[in-house]
């Protein structure tokens, strides 16, 4: 007969276990960023030929994750969860120390590792640096180790060894089949900046807004009167008769506001930003934008039904634009290929440092994203754009 698992000993196996599924679980909803997360490790430590493998090893990752705290929360397989746990916590034990360890030496100049500033270890729901990372593991290796060196005092659940089997691999359906259903449409949830409801306008600097004042004089009294373009044209010749022009002077109407974030820009082949007008929040009118972060990658299928809202937009006299970290070179050839007739702008950016803007609007390759006034009003994945505009 197995021995009762102590008070104490279980508590600290529940605890463990929904941490694991706390921390797969805010990573699982968005593994696309995950995998960009991971494709920054791979960067960091010069494995960058292993880019086509960042998704993949990102939904590994937190099916594992996702799979062991199912385990050890419901007592399947103990001692194989316990070895599990001991090995995932020890290996990012020692990477969150080496990553606190480098990121020191960087802030304080020492030495340029490049290396990754957020684990995402709870994905985008909490940002932590890497020391914070690092303390938290130095919290979390204790309980593990417990669990671990206790094993033996946990006793497995009722189910046969085969019915036990069973339960691992539904846990990993469950974790696999919910990953790629975010994969093919988008995250539903999660504190995305871009999210449906959400005011990006703010991630666009607004250019200061000015008119042209013109200042006239009566001739009988003198007063002074001021009078901007749309208010002058109004004026009869009386007007003219009794009032002599005396300056003109350009008037700020509106102040220049500066982005959330710098780096946002849609740049034509010349060179002018036309972020303002379609991301601008006195912009009424409904602006189909067009994410394509890499046009290497874009998915074909996804790129013809991007065409066909497009051309149903621009019979509709909507407007429909497009957006990529692609270079302009890219860009050409991109337009060439698809015989695409809306305009494709470019968002230069720093491939290191970013900021990755367009692949954090839209974690689908491509993807459309609806706007009016500045707020999202509705984005879809390639696979989920509609085929003319939404009412």
């Amino acid at each position: 007969m197995a021995k009762k698992e102590p008070v104490w000993l279980k508590i600290i196996r529940i605890l463990l276990g929904c941490l694991f599924l706390f921390s797969s679980f805010t990573k699982a909803i968005d593994p696309v960023g995950f995998g960009v997360t991971m494709n920054d490790y791979f960067v960091s430590f010069h494995l960058g030929f292993l880019h086509p493998l960042a998704l993949f090893a990102a939904v590994v990752a937190i099916t594992c994750e996702f799979v062991l705290g199912c385990m050890l929360l419901f007592r399947v397989r103990v001692q194989l969860a316990a070895w599990g746990y001991l090995i995932f916590m020890t290996f990012f034990f020692f990477l969150t120390l080496w990553l606190a360890i480098a990121e020191y030496l960087e802030v304080n100049g020492i030495h340029y590792f490049g290396v990754v500033k957020d684990c995402g270890c709870f994905g985008d729901v909490i940002e932590m640096s890497n020391k914070a990372t690092f303390l938290k593991n130095v919290v979390f290796i204790i309980p593990t180790l417990i669990v671990f060196f206790n094993r033996k005092k946990i006793s497995d659940c009722r189910l046969t060894i085969p019915g036990q089997w069973i339960a691992v691999g539904v846990f990993t359906l469950i974790a696999v089949c919910f990953q790629l259903y975010v994969i093919r449409h988008l995250p539903f949830i999660g504190k995305s900046d871009w999210n449906k409801g959400k005011d990006v306008s703010v991630f666009v600097a607004q250019p200061a807004q000015k008119d042209v004042v013109f200042l006239y004089k009566n001739t009988d009294t003198g007063e002074e009167i001021t009078l901007t373009q749309d208010e002058l044209m109004e004026q009869d010749e009386a007007f003219y008769e009794k009032n002599e022009y005396v300056s003109r002077e350009d008037k700020v109407v509106k102040e220049a506001v500066k982005a959330k974030i710098d780096g946002f820009n849609m740049l034509d082949e010349n060179g002018a930003d036309h972020a303002p007008d379609y991301f601008s929040t006195t912009n009424d009118r409904d602006v189909y934008v067009l994410y394509v972060h890499n046009l290497g990658e874009a998915n074909a299928k996804g790129m013809r039904k991007a065409i066909v809202l497009a051309k149903a937009c621009m019979e509709d006299g909507i407007d429909f634009v497009g957006i990529t970290n692609s270079s302009e070179e890219e860009i050409a050839a991109f337009v060439a290929e698809y015989g695409i007739e809306f305009p494709i702008y470019y968002n230069p950016i720093n491939p290191i440092t970013g900021p990755f803007m367009v692949r954090d609007a839209m974690r689908s390759n491509p993807g459309v994203m609806l706007l009016n006034k500045g707020v999202v009003k509705d984005k879809w994945a390639w696979r989920d754009i509609p085929a003319k505009p939404v009412e």
